[in-house]
């Protein structure tokens, strides 16, 4: 017990000044393998400075924030932090990429009740792993010890990115009409989508990190890093012809296809289309999860989606150089009912 006469200090109360400026000195090679020329300032001002890239005639800043949800306690669970931070960086960087948005520069947002520094430092440098593969810069962020928010050992990450794109060339789904087709393309896993759903699927089941699952472990699979899609996708944009893009997360193929069609458009999806990962068929039988529950909970192996006319389809899929399939089509509809089951 504390002597109630004894001078208190910012560590005696939780929060250790030293071991936050430690964690800084740890991170500042990974940081510095993601700085691109625009970056003006390097870690530890008031704030980062970042030049617009040369190139663009009408630029448009375009913004978005995320996080990855209860993922984060099955990363404490089975002490893996190697992808965590990579998933920070594809929540972002994918839901700008759906504008036709390059990743310019990111910050992230790291608390916790006490700081762990081995433990920071793996997630950070995860984070400055996603910033490498999606072409931005991690240019800074907040480290926040907050003692009575998070216990010992639990974390929370949330993440910032700044892209940018060519006014005139930027994708919002508009040019989108009936008999385009939906090229889906493979994610890697559930992403960072529906584990609140898979922790209760891992307690009825019993099943631990070291369960096989067909030639990997059940905790790889569910810890497997969310696809980064921009460093395919962006160099073929203005290429081959595309009327829109969605990124598959929150809400499934059910809900994030739509968000980007003008009204009066809906889509017919095949189920049969694309084969389903092992780690979806495990989850649902596990877990006796409906068929519509899982379409609308998880991404099923369709980590984006291309809105595109039909002639380019082989084109498209000739150029990616990951996994395809041409999984349904934009219709017109009428009513509320803008999603098709075959």
């Amino acid at each position: 017990m504390t002597d109630p006469d004894s001078p208190l200090d910012y560590r005696s109360a939780g929060v250790d000044i030293d071991a936050g400026n430690a964690l800084v000195e740890r991170i500042k090679p990974a940081v510095k393998a993601t700085l691109r020329p625009e970056v003006l300032t390097g870690l530890g001002g008031f704030g980062s400075l970042v030049e617009l890239p040369s190139g663009y005639r009408h630029p448009v800043l375009v913004s978005g924030t995320d996080g990855v949800g209860t993922k984060l306690l099955l990363a404490n669970q089975f002490n893996d932090y190697s992808g965590i931070g990579i998933d920070l960086v594809a929540m972002c960087a994918n839901d700008i990429l759906v504008q036709g948005a390059e990743p310019l520069f990111f910050l992230d947002y790291f608390a916790c009740g006490k700081l762990d520094l081995d433990q920071a430092t793996a997630v950070i440098s995860s984070i400055a792993r996603g910033c490498e593969l999606a072409g931005c810069a991690l240019v800074g962020g907040e480290t926040a010890e907050m003692p009575g928010v998070y216990q010992p050992g639990d974390f929370d990450l949330a993440g910032f990115v700044v892209g940018v794109a060519e006014r005139e060339q930027l994708i919002d789904g508009s040019q989108a009409q009936p008999g385009d087709w939906l090229l889906g393309i493979a994610s890697s896993g559930p992403h960072s989508n529906g584990y609140s759903l898979i922790r209760k699927v891992l307690e009825r089941s019993g099943a631990t990190s070291d369960s096989e699952l067909g030639d990997t472990t059940l905790g790889q699979a569910l810890l497997a890093p969310t696809t980064i899609y921009v460093p395919y996708l962006l160099p073929l944009l203005g290429q081959l012809p595309l009327h829109g893009m969605a990124h598959i997360t929150g809400g499934g193929l059910l809900e994030n296809i739509t968000r980007v069609l003008p009204a009066g458009l809906g889509i017919e999806i095949d189920q049969n289309g694309w084969p389903r990962p092992q780690i979806f068929q495990w989850l649902q039988q596990q877990g006796q999860i409906a068929e519509q529950e899982m379409l609308r909970t998880f991404n099923c192996g369709i980590g984006y989606v291309l809105i595109i006319p039909e002639h380019s389809i082989d084109e498209w899929q000739s150029r990616l150089s990951l996994e395809s399939w041409p999984i349904g089509q934009v219709q017109q509809v009428s009513g509320q009912q803008r999603v098709r089951l075959l």
